[in-house]
Parts: C-alpha cells; sequence; structure tokens
C-alpha cells in the first residue's frame, strides 16, 4: 500500500513538473522572440548550454521545480533503502542548480528587451523631433483648409450655373402653353448652351482667378565639369552678338570700302525718303531667312569681318586638383571682369543723372530741354529725319574721322568726352581719400615749414622731402637724397617677403616687409627690426632681368612672385606673396625700361 501511494504522488509530481517546464519553455520562445525582433528559430539551444547570468542579480526567493524523473529514478524511489538514495540526492542538487541558472538566463534575456525597448523609445523620440511633427500639421492643415476652400467654390459655380439654367428657361416654356414648339425651343437652346460651353468654356475656366504658387529653384552642387560646360554654353551664346557688333564696327570703320560706301548710300537714300523702318524690318527678315537656309544644310557667309574658327577642346573626363584650382581661377577672374565692366556701366549712368558730375548733366540737361522744345513746335516727319541723318554721317563719317585722329576725338567728341569723364564709385572714393590726404599733408607740410625749414625752399621740395614711412622719413630710413619718393602707384608699397637665396641662415633668407619703387631704385623695408641694416636699396640702373617667378611649381596659377637678378647676386632676389603681383611688376619693368632707355641717351 505504501508503495502504490508512493508511485500516485509521483505521478502527480510528474504532471505538474511537466506543465512547469512548458511554461518555461514558452516564456522562453517569447524572449527570444523579443531579442531577435520576429526571426523565427527552428532550434533552441538547450538552456543548460546558454551563458549563465551571475547568481548575484536575482536577490527573490523563487520556488523551486522538480524536474521529470526517469524510469531507473522511479526504481530507485522506490526502495528508500536501496543504492540509489545517495544518486537521487545528488540529482536533486543538479536540478536546483540547473534551474537557478535557467531563471537567472530568463532574467537577463527580460533586462536586454527593457533595454532595447528604452533604446527604441529613445530612437523614436529623435525621429519625432527630426520629422518636426508640428509643421507637418500645419502644412496638412493649411491644405485642407484650400481644399474646403475649393470645394466651396466648386459647390457654388456649380449652384450658379443650375440658377441661371431655369431662368433662361423659363421665358421659353411659359406655364399657360405646352406644346410641341416651346418643346423644340427648350431644346433648342440647350443645345445651343452646351455647344457655347463646350467652345468657350475652357477659355472662360482659363481667368478664374487662382493664388500663385511659389516655386522653390534647387541649386546644383559646384562641380567642375558643369562650370567647363556652363563657359563653353555662355560663349557659343554671346558668339552671334559678338559677330553682330563686329560687323557694326567693320562697317564703321570701312574694313570693306566697298560695302561700306553701299550700305551708307543705301541707308541716307533710306532715311531721306522715309523708308529707314521698312528697311531695318526687311533686314530683319533677310537674316532669319538666311538662318533658315543655313539650319537646311546651305554654306552661306554672310559676314563683313571673315570668321575664325576656333580649335573645340575636348571636355577632359578627370581632372587633377590643380587643374580643378586653375580652371576656378580662370573662371572668377573672368566673371570679376565681366562684372567689374558692368559695374562701371551701371555707376556711370548713376552718376550722370544724379548731378555728380554738374558740368557734365548740364550738358544733358540742354539736350533734353531742346529735344523737348522741338518735338512740341516741329513735325515728327523732319525730327526723324534730322535724327536719321545725324546718326549716319556720325556712325559712317564723324566715327571713322576720330577712331583715325584720337587728338581730335579728345577735343570735339561731345559723348565720347562726356561718358570717359563720367567717375565710377571707386574713381569718386579715391579722389575723395586723396583730397583729405592732399590737405592733410599740406597742413602739416606748413606747420612744419613755418616752423624749422629754412626760407627759400620750394613746395615741389618740401613735399618730397617730408614723404614718410610707417617707421619715419622716406629717404632717411634708406639713405637716399630727400628727391627720391615713391612713385604714385606704390605710395603705401606692396607687402611681400624677400628670399635671399645666397643667403644660408634661415633669418636672412626670408625677411617679411614692404617693397617701394622711386624713380631710380627698388627700396624693400624690412618688418622686424628698425635698423637699416635689414633693409635693401637696388639701384634699377643695376638690374639685369626682371621676371614673373613662381615659388613652388606644385601649386597652380603663375604664381605671385618677382624675380630680380643683378651682377652682385649670384642667384635672383625673389619678391614672393605679392597679392598685387602684376601691378608691381608692371611698374618696376616700365620704370626700368625708362632709366635704362634715358642712361643709353645720356652715354650715347
Amino acid at each position: 500500500m505504501r508503495v502504490c501511494a508512493e508511485l500516485r504522488a509521483g505521478d502527480s509530481n510528474r504532471h505538474v513538473k511537466v506543465k512547469q517546464k512548458s511554461a518555461v519553455l514558452n516564456m522562453l520562445k517569447r524572449l527570444d522572440k523579443i531579442r531577435f525582433r520576429g526571426h523565427k528559430r527552428d532550434e533552441f539551444l538547450d538552456l543548460a548550454e546558454s551563458p549563465n547570468a551571475s547568481d548575484t542579480e536575482c536577490g527573490d526567493e523563487i520556488p523551486v521545480k522538480i524536474p521529470r524523473t526517469s524510469l531507473r529514478e522511479n526504481e530507485e524511489l522506490r526502495d528508500p533503502a536501496g543504492p540509489g538514495t545517495i544518486n537521487m540526492a545528488s540529482g536533486v542538487q543538479d536540478f536546483n542548480r540547473t534551474e537557478s541558472d535557467r531563471l537567472n538566463e530568463i532574467k537577463g534575456h527580460l533586462e536586454i528587451a527593457l533595454l532595447e525597448k528604452h533604446f527604441l523609445q529613445e530612437e523614436l523620440r529623435k525621429l519625432r523631433e527630426e520629422t518636426n511633427v508640428e509643421t507637418l500639421k500645419q502644412e496638412l492643415e493649411k491644405e485642407r483648409q484650400r481644399r474646403l476652400e475649393l470645394e466651396q467654390k466648386i459647390n457654388d459655380v456649380l449652384k450658379a450655373r443650375t440658377e441661371e439654367l431655369p431662368t433662361t428657361q423659363q421665358p421659353a416654356k411659359p406655364p399657360t402653353q405646352v406644346n410641341g414648339t416651346d418643346k423644340r425651343s427648350h431644346t433648342v437652346c440647350s443645345r445651343v448652351q452646351k455647344w457655347f460651353y463646350d467652345k468657350f468654356g475652357e477659355y472662360i475656366e482659363d481667368f478664374r482667378f487662382q493664388p500663385e504658387e511659389n516655386t522653390v529653384e534647387t541649386e546644383e552642387p559646384l562641380s567642375a565639369r558643369r562650370l567647363t560646360e556652363n563657359m563653353r554654353r555662355l560663349k557659343r551664346g554671346a558668339k552671334p552678338v559678338t559677330n553682330f557688333v563686329k560687323n557694326l564696327s567693320a562697317l564703321s570703320d570701312w574694313y570693306s570700302v566697298y560695302t561700306s560706301a553701299i550700305a551708307f548710300i543705301i541707308y541716307m537714300n533710306a532715311v531721306w525718303h522715309g523708308w529707314a523702318i521698312p528697311m531695318f524690318l526687311f533686314l530683319a527678315i533677310l537674316r532669319l531667312s538666311l538662318n533658315y537656309l543655313i539650319a537646311r544644310g546651305w554654306r552661306i557667309q554672310w559676314s563683313i569681318v571673315p570668321e575664325v574658327s576656333e580649335p573645340i577642346e575636348p571636355p577632359k573626363e578627370d581632372l587633377t586638383v590643380s587643374e580643378k584650382f586653375q580652371l576656378v581661377l580662370d573662371v572668377a577672374q573672368k566673371a570679376q571682369n565681366l562684372f567689374g565692366k558692368m559695374a562701371d556701366i551701371l555707376e556711370k549712368i548713376k552718376n550722370l543723372f544724379m548731378w555728380v558730375q554738374p558740368e557734365i548733366t548740364q550738358k544733358l540737361y540742354i539736350v533734353l530741354w531742346a529735344a523737348f522744345i522741338a518735338s512740341c513746335f516741329l513735325p515728327y516727319k523732319i525730327i526723324g529725319l534730322a535724327m536719321g541723318l545725324y546718326a549716319g554721317i556720325k556712325f559712317f563719317l564723324i566715327d571713322f574721322i576720330f577712331k583715325r585722329c584720337p587728338r581730335l576725338r579728345a577735343k570735339y567728341d561731345t559723348p565720347y568726352i562726356i561718358w570717359t569723364n563720367l567717375p565710377t564709385d571707386p574713381q569718386l572714393k579715391e579722389r575723395s581719400n586723396a583730397t583729405v590726404s592732399r590737405r592733410l599733408q599740406t597742413a602739416a607740410s606748413r606747420s612744419y615749414v613755418g616752423s624749422n625749414a629754412p626760407t627759400g625752399v620750394n613746395k615741389d621740395e618740401d613735399s618730397s622731402r617730408f614723404h614718410t614711412t610707417k617707421r619715419g622719413n622716406f629717404h632717411e630710413i634708406f639713405n637716399l637724397s630727400e628727391n627720391e619718393r615713391p612713385l604714385t602707384a606704390c605710395e603705401n608699397g606692396w607687402r611681400c617677403c624677400l628670399i635671399n637665396r645666397d643667403r644660408k641662415m634661415p633669418t636672412d633668407y626670408i625677411r617679411n616687409g614692404v617693397l617701394y619703387v622711386t624713380e631710380n631704385y627698388l627700396c624693400f623695408e624690412s618688418s622686424k627690426s628698425g635698423s637699416s641694416k635689414r633693409n635693401k636699396v637696388i639701384k634699377l640702373t643695376d638690374i639685369t632681368d626682371i621676371q614673373k617667378y613662381k615659388v613652388l611649381s606644385v601649386l597652380p596659377g603663375s604664381g605671385m612672385g618677382i624675380a630680380v637678378s643683378t651682377p652682385s647676386t649670384q642667384k635672383p632676389l625673389v619678391f614672393g606673396a605679392m597679392v598685387h603681383r602684376d601691378e608691381a611688376f608692371e611698374t618696376i619693368s616700365s620704370q626700368h625700361a625708362k632709366i635704362t632707355s634715358a642712361s643709353s641717351n645720356s652715354e650715347s
């Protein structure tokens, strides 16, 4: 009886253990789904082989579940005094240990799931902040309001049409007479109205006012290939305009005597008979006809100046860094010159109308009053004839004479004189600065002369004597005569660094300072020391060669230095890091040529 009771208790415990083990497996499967985000696993690792969590992570008491026993264990359990009692005790301990490990692993999975949930919440919060949900909601609300307004407008239009239809049909269909003629008239009116709406309804809808849509153009990123392509397109697009201007200048310069004479006779005859406007229209039609024939494959050249075919460079696919940098520099230089010319034209026109030069604007003022009075009292035929004759004589004869005789043009060509004398804004600024500095200089020189200068000194000597640099008087710094002073092009000098390649010491190899050019000398003032030992003075007649120099050949461009060769130096002296290198080179070379030619003439 005792054995039977033990067997029954063992069976009940075994059912409980199976249920508990299946619940643990279901929990592990759910944790795996959370951990691996829904990926199914065909085979689960044995829980005993999975990494164990630390035993100190869980401090709560968890009820121990007894595992399912095998047949051998049941036999040993039946005999309480048998040899299996020791084995059963050790098995229970192993089972308890594996169950605690499994529970610790479950706890680790739960912690991982909680951490992943926290990370996902953070990512969701960041995404919500990046997407700007509030702005999207506002735009959506605006679109809804706009849709509702459009629907309201459509409903109003439909109601208006439905109200118009009965009003048009009522007089055609009186209530007292219901005959076949009334039905026919009704159908005819509806058909006419439908035909009219089908034909002209689309045009009526085009005149409906709608809010403008603001479109934002996307800007393309900077690309060397795109830059070269746009430059070629601009050149090809401006070619017809440049060819037209060249042909006009060739007509005015009498490049082809026969062509210019024929054009002059035809133009004057057309203006005399009042056919100037029809003549220009006919020329435009003729030009379009020739362009049509050229587009069809005809080879027609209608140009006074022969066109020179330029070689087309194939576009390079891969450009080096130096080539890209040089390309950007070339494009920037062209854009700078183009924008400068356009700015000069606009500023001159603005200054002409703003009375910046009163004597020039006064001439324009008188001409406009004369034209206004003539337009009030003279017929337009006479005014047109006078303007046409003046334009023809000015274009074909007067401009030709003025271009061949520049002195006559500078004296009598009124439009040319007005245009050249009109100042730009930078010129006005330079003039104002020059006047202020001249006033200050004259005031300082007068005060100095009145206190210290001896009598009998003229103004030229005084102004040359007291030209100073940042460190003192110019002639004292370089130990020159008082008549030596910087030229007007370099009164403030050019910032640069002197590279003396004959010296070996680093302190003497490179010096920073300012470069000046006088009438007979090239002077370099060092900025590191106040003594005159570190300054350099070169006589212009001793210079044997002047060249533009590139300090580092690796860098793109033509360099920012000037190399000066003298008999006293083995290697040329280099003035590098000059921002205004070209201006300095032109000034030094021109003064050197002037001095050498003057010395050669004096010797001969």
